[in-house]
């Protein structure tokens, strides 16, 4: 089902190029906009919809990912220009997809341009906007359907638990199912015009291990962007904050679980955790070097502190970094054996007052920061609650 429509976006992406360079009724023009109007054709007798979802480097087909297409870079520019959204319907003419493709051209080029007299006449069967969208006048944009409506996250949490049972019995680490779940979170993230951070409430003290890897990676995914990072980047630190505490799947469940202080022996076995995550991910056949070195590095605090202990004192990865005051903090939200969940107040105050000691104390900032500004947009919920998207 992909390959239709893979074919459609490169030959939507040649079409955009040959209508910024050259001038209506020339042949190159003509040819690009014949060329991608059949694609379309043969696309729309295909499937019985058209929808596409443009969220970072990743590219949707109705709910199905396009492999292919990840990283393509017209994703993050159609985002970029309010087109996370687009709709075909089976009447679009070539005459409808040329006015839409020079709308979207000078969306690009442009950015601030006035597009109202563009909207009066925009082809009906052509509609595009942003995810879940609200408060937006009806002439602005049309809003669609979207996969986000009524999104949870069970599928991602029963999948990080089988991930575990896996690695618990032997097996070798499923990244493309890791891999899987990290997209779901970032799409879960992106289901309204702005970014939310769906973070995922404990019911039991022996999902933990689950429920905080999933709300480490989406906070670290959140703090990425914050900070700027492209959209590889923050996928990829949302994979090693996913796969941080690994490690844990080696760790005893008396010990994992204990509700008491742990003897000194047993905090012995606890503080593996980082080395022994690190040597599963190490050992899988795939290029997981990042998730690898945040694995070891977590628990690793900025004035030496922390373990494993180091030799010497070095710098740790920047990931390391944003991944330790999510984990710190995710950690100190929740309800545990042996105390109750700390309020998001004090949480944040502690990082500010460690900022420069166990926490980069840039990172530890901006972490604050984007919490504190975010905060209507921090959404606690259990893994069968539909995320919300406005």
């Amino acid at each position: 089902m992909s390959l239709p429509a893979v074919d459609f976006l490169a030959a939507f992406a040649q079409a955009l190029s040959a209508l910024s360079l050259y001038p209506e009724g020339h042949r190159s023009r003509e040819r690009a906009l014949d060329t991608v109007y059949g694609k379309l054709t043969d696309l729309c007798q295909q499937e019985p919809e058209v929808l596409f979802s443009f969220l970072g480097d990743e590219v949707i087909f109705s709910n199905l990912p396009l492999r292919e297409m990840r990283g393509w870079d017209w994703s993050r520019r159609l985002a970029e220009v309010g087109v996370q959204r687009l709709q075909f319907d089976q009447a679009v003419t070539r005459d409808d997809l040329e006015v839409f493709l020079d709308e979207i051209l000078a969306r690009v080029l442009l950015r601030t341009i006035d597009t109202s007299e563009a909207r009066q006449t925009r082809p009906s069967a052509i509609r595009f906007g942003s995810v879940g969208i609200r408060g937006e006048p009806a002439a602005a944009v049309e809003e669609i359907p979207t996969a986000t409506i009524n999104f949870t996250l069970r599928e991602e949490a029963d999948t990080v638990r089988w991930l575990h049972e896996e690695l618990q019995t032997g097996h070798a680490l499923p990244l493309r199912e890791a891999e899987a779940v990290v997209r779901g979170l970032s799409v879960a993230m992106h289901g309204d015009q702005q970014m939310i951070l769906p973070l995922l409430k404990l019911k039991q003290f022996d999902e933990y291990t689950t429920t905080h890897s999933m709300n480490v990676s989406v906070l670290t995914m959140g703090l990425a962007e914050w900070v700027g990072m492209g959209a590889r980047d923050v996928r990829a630190f949302g994979i090693a904050g996913l796969m941080h505490d690994l490690g844990k799947v080696k760790i005893p469940r008396d010990v994992l679980n204990k509700a008491g202080k742990l003897t000194p022996e047993e905090r012995a076995i606890m503080n593996r955790h980082p080395v022994e995550g690190a040597r599963i991910i190490i050992a899988t056949e795939q290029d997981l070097d990042l998730a690898a070195v945040v694995a070891y590095e977590h628990h690793i605090m900025l004035n030496g502190g922390g373990y494993p202990a180091f030799t010497h004192a070095r710098d740790c990865h920047q990931a390391s970094k944003l991944v330790h005051v999510c984990d710190v903090y995710d950690a100190l939200r929740t309800d545990r054996p042996y105390r109750d969940a700390w309020p998001a107040d004090r949480v944040l105050s502690y990082i500010e007052e460690r900022a420069g000691s166990e926490f980069d104390p840039e990172v530890a900032t901006q972490f604050v920061s984007m919490m504190r500004q975010r905060e209507a947009r921090i959404s606690t919920v259990s893994a069968d609650d539909p995320v919300p998207t406005g």
